[in-house]
């Protein structure tokens, strides 16, 4: 059987590979906290790696750990550097040392975000960001040291965690009104559709990089009044600019304006297989969701 050793295994991406593998393979759990079952492992650092990778001897390795606070790593840039740089690099030099594929989960963050339309694979990145020059750099170590790999360059994720979506809701339950920015755009990500992309690349040998979001684009306040409609939620979104926001809010670190990524590469690859489409991918996330979980 084969074996997966999944790094982040508890965040929204490493639950959802969990459930989309289900009993198929046997999984090796990794994260930074110590719990039954799973492996306490600091992929940033080299040595707790190299003895997991030769302890365990996975097939595959799919890394969903990485310091993802974009606030944060602007704060503790070098703390960002470690989980999303030197993290990637270990890794890629475990898996070159054992002949396993690696499977590593980027950003829109690599790119400025001012584009004018939707970024490809071969577009050059030009993050704007702590969190973006920290995930960029864990690109490059990728690429430097592992010898089968596929870089995956996701945007605003959702899925089984704290998230977007269930921030909205919540705070939907005490407030009339919201206020949401409407100048950035990019595409809604469900984890399980990731999950189902991670899946069948790594049943390839088609090594790359590759953008991997859900199909369409919106921006964030339009997303918020799908959620609200879908859900059945009153509370009336209002919409701000960016800068507007940040005046509000002087802490928050520059997001991207334009994070629509193209799925070129894949496109390209396969006809097989293609990511959903945004507004059903959050159709079905939300499809029996029980607001109660969120008291």
């Amino acid at each position: 059987m084969k074996k997966i050793l999944v790094t982040g295994c508890n965040g929204q991406l490493g639950r959802a590979i969990q459930k989309e593998y289900g009993s198929s393979v046997e999984f090796i759990l990794t994260d930074m906290i110590d719990m039954e079952g799973i492996i306490k492992l600091d992929i940033s650092n080299l040595e707790q790696v190299m003895d997991v990778a030769r302890t365990q001897k996975p097939d595959v390795i799919i890394n969903c750990a990485a310091f993802t606070n974009v606030d944060g790593c602007e704060v503790h840039e070098d703390v960002a550097f470690k989980a999303n740089a030197i993290g990637p690099r270990n890794l890629a030099i475990a898996s070159r040392e054992i002949g396993a594929k690696l499977i590593h989960v980027s950003t829109d963050y690599v790119f400025e975000g001012n584009g004018t339309r939707p970024y490809v694979e071969t577009d050059e990145p030009n993050p704007i960001s702590a969190y973006g020059r920290t995930k960029l750099a864990g690109e490059k170590f990728v690429q430097q040291f592992a010898d089968r790999f596929f870089i995956l360059r996701t945007a605003w994720l959702y899925g089984d965690g704290k998230n977007f979506v269930k921030t909205m809701l919540k705070v939907s339950k005490n407030h009339d009104e919201v206020t949401v920015v409407d100048d950035q755009v990019g595409s809604p990500t469900s984890a399980v559709e990731l999950a189902k992309m991670i899946h069948f690349l790594e049943g390839t040998e088609s090594y790359g990089i590759y953008h991997a979001t859900c199909e369409g684009s919106t921006n964030w306040a339009e997303f918020t009044e799908e959620i609200y409609r879908l859900m059945g939620v009153k509370t009336k979104v209002k919409h701000v600019t960016s800068e507007e926001y940040k005046a509000m809010n002087p802490a928050s670190a520059d997001r991207p304006h334009y994070s629509i990524l193209e799925d070129q590469m894949l496109k390209a690859t396969t006809d097989k297989f293609l990511m959903a489409d945004w507004k059903d991918a959050i159709k079905a996330y939300l499809d029996g969701f029980d607001m109660s979980t969120l008291d």
